[in-house]
């Protein structure tokens, strides 16, 4: 309301992101506000700058409930918003195998073809609430989308740094030492650990599962690792057996895109993302600072004459 009071201020770009902002935070929509949703956002795609739809489709690009006429509209991948067939219950049969395939590693055509995003504090700390907010399947989801989001992904841990951490966290694991843990954990993947405990202590499994993804461990020792790390979760076959479907399954690059989620989300911000700048800021810190540098001109100078009189008293 405020930008739109100004002239020759653009406040579409901000309503964009307003409106995804505020769509992606609930996980379900009713029928009535995805279409309020596709007609507002429908029309501002096509007015806004290369920077904020870009913005606006890394967000959507991650959520599983993007409509299909934007995700048309903004380009995103169609298999991103086809149910992903991760972490399928016991019960079911094993069926259609093929059907679901990790991301190779060393393939860097299964990376997005457009420039990938540098994320802010702000994205990067909303997508980690959404992930750790979500339920199993939201989260399975949110890694399957991952993979083909246009989001920078962090770097590879290099190989020598890889086998020593892997090591020390399974020693770590047949101990049940959570605190080693997650302090080793934390200095692997250069994260806080305050985050690393935050991934250790989460009932679900996900968060463990994406951080010893993105580090680069290998399936059986994740297994070993889920079977003695939480005695509570090792003593569950159903959740060892969805864990382990959704740790083959989940590519590297949505781990390493989720690794620079946490990342970024524990970045301080030195100041607000868009902050005001006005033409008298200057002047007004010269004022606030003026009546300070009076009081002390003025300290010395009713010390002055005091000095004056004794040294003519002394001299008469």
């Amino acid at each position: 309301m405020s930008l739109s009071r100004r002239e020759g201020v653009d406040i579409r770009p901000t309503l964009l992101r307003v409106l995804t902002d505020l769509y992606v935070q609930a996980p379900s929509h009713t029928t009535d506000e995805e279409q309020q949703f596709v007609e507002l956002a429908s029309r501002l795609i096509d007015q806004v700058d290369d920077a904020t739809r870009a913005a606006v489709r890394a967000r959507l690009s991650i959520y599983p409930q993007t409509p299909g006429t934007i995700a048309i509209q903004l380009g995103i991948h169609s298999q991103a918003h086809e149910p992903a067939p991760l972490a399928r219950p016991i019960a079911q049969p094993q069926s259609e195998p093929a059907r679901v395939t990790a991301t190779p590693v060393d393939d860097e055509s299964a990376a997005p073809s457009a420039a990938p995003l540098l994320m802010l504090p702000n994205d990067a700390a909303q997508i980690s609430e959404m992930f750790f907010t979500a339920d199993s399947s939201k989260r399975a989801a949110i890694l399957f989308h991952l993979a083909d989001a246009p989001l920078k992904a962090a770097s590879r841990i290099p190989a020598p740094r890889v086998a020593q951490a892997i090591q020390i966290l399974e020693m770590a694991a047949f101990a049940v030492d959570t605190e080693s843990f997650a302090l080793e954990l934390a200095d692997a993947l250069i994260l806080p650990t305050r985050i690393a405990t935050q991934v250790i202590d989460d009932r679900g499994g996900e968060p463990l599962a994406c951080a010893l993804k993105a580090l680069g461990m290998s399936s059986a020792a994740f297994q070993r690792v889920l079977l003695f790390l939480n005695p509570e979760v090792g003593a569950s076959v159903s959740t060892v057996y969805r864990l382990s479907r959704l740790y083959d399954q989940m590519s590297e690059r949505a781990a390493l895109v989720m690794l620079a989620a946490w990342r970024g989300a524990t970045v301080p911000a030195a100041r607000a993302k868009y902050r005001p700048l006005l033409h008298d800021d200057d002047r007004q810190r010269t004022r606030a600072s003026q009546p300070q540098a009076r009081s002390d001109t003025q300290q010395r100078s009713n010390d002055a004459p005091s000095r004056t009189n004794v040294r003519r008293v002394s001299d008469d």
